[in-house]
């Protein structure tokens, strides 16, 4: 399904095509020790629009460029990291949004990908799990790790194609996705 008409499918093919990244992973911040040099005046709002000094990033190169270099690091703050240095940022909720997604039917089961808004394509499973955090009066909140410890949150329009594949057992109710089982809570259920 799409983040348009709930009516539409799209095809696993149909969506890497539209993910410049497909196939290209993000470059190995994990393994950089960077000296932190301080904050920079860069904001990620939960809409995810990126904000550079108040003014926003309207060039989506120059935003996938940044978000190839986001690391988000124990003490929970989000940085932009290169080789040499190490910058702080603000991300209102997560760096990503989650904009597509596509169920596919297999052997094992369901699989659900996605593709973020700043070109990522990413299987749900074991090594990215998906949560769900309860909002604002109880809303349903799902989000999908991308990378490292940065997150992706769904679409509100993606949130309510998900809640129609949720399955329910003694446990309560749930999502399954190659392989993984990622459990919803009571109250978002």
């Amino acid at each position: 399904m799409t983040n348009q008409a709930s009516n539409q499918t799209v095809s696993l093919a149909a969506l890497i095509s539209r993910a410049e990244r497909a196939g290209r992973g993000a470059p190995p911040v994990e393994r950089w020790k960077p000296d932190f040099c301080g904050d920079i005046d860069m904001v990620i709002r939960a809409d995810g629009t990126w904000l550079y000094q108040g003014t926003p990033i309207r060039r989506e190169a120059l935003k996938r460029l940044f978000s190839s270099v986001l690391r988000k690091d124990e003490d929970g703050r989000t940085y932009l990291v290169t080789p040499v240095e190490k910058l702080g940022i603000i991300v209102d909720d997560a760096p990503f949004v989650a904009v597509e997604m596509t169920r596919e039917e297999t052997g094992e089961g369901p699989t659900l990908t996605f593709r973020t808004d700043v070109g990522d394509v990413v299987k749900a499973g074991p090594d990215h799990p998906m949560r769900f955090a309860v909002g604002e009066e109880g809303a349903f909140r799902p989000y999908l790790l991308v990378r490292g410890r940065l997150e992706a949150a769904l679409t509100r329009s993606l949130a309510f194609d998900l809640a129609e594949w949720l399955e329910e057992d003694e446990r309560g109710f749930f999502l399954t996705s190659n392989g993984a089982r990622f459990d919803v809570p009571q109250v978002a259920a």
